[in-house]
């Protein structure tokens, strides 16, 4: 059985944004219910950890990306909550379709070794 560390895993570079949208584009949210969401429909495989998170929405709150208010959250508490905007919506289509272009590339290079179940060994006249 793994442990937590083991089975978390990076998230890859430039994925964050996209995560963060994308989570938005099914409603409003706070920051925390935002980190809670990736790592629950990743089956806990992704963590968005606060010192990545928060600098990623001040990002794309400067771009128009996402909008955010101010609301009551219990006794004493505000919660700042994010909503995605029609620029975050286009934002994310685009990082989407390059993510997905990219996402075939890869596995273009990995598949015929993985279906042949052997590493790739360079030829003696190399």
């Amino acid at each position: 059985m793994q442990s937590d560390v083991q089975a978390r895993v990076e998230i890859p570079p430039g994925t964050l944004q996209m995560l963060i949208l994308k989570t938005l584009s099914w409603g409003p949210a706070h920051g925390y219910a935002i980190a809670q969401q990736i790592k629950r429909t990743t089956d806990d495989v992704l963590h968005a950890e606060e010192g990545s998170l928060y600098p990623a929405l001040q990002k794309m709150l400067l771009k128009g990306w996402v909008t955010a208010e101010w609301v009551s959250a219990g006794t004493r508490r505000r919660a700042r909550v994010y909503h995605l905007t029609p620029e975050g919506r286009e934002q994310l289509a685009n990082e989407v379709s390059e993510f997905t272009r990219a996402m075939r590339a890869i596995v273009r290079v990995i598949e015929p070794a993985l279906e042949a179940n052997h590493e790739v060994v360079p030829s003696a006249s190399a």
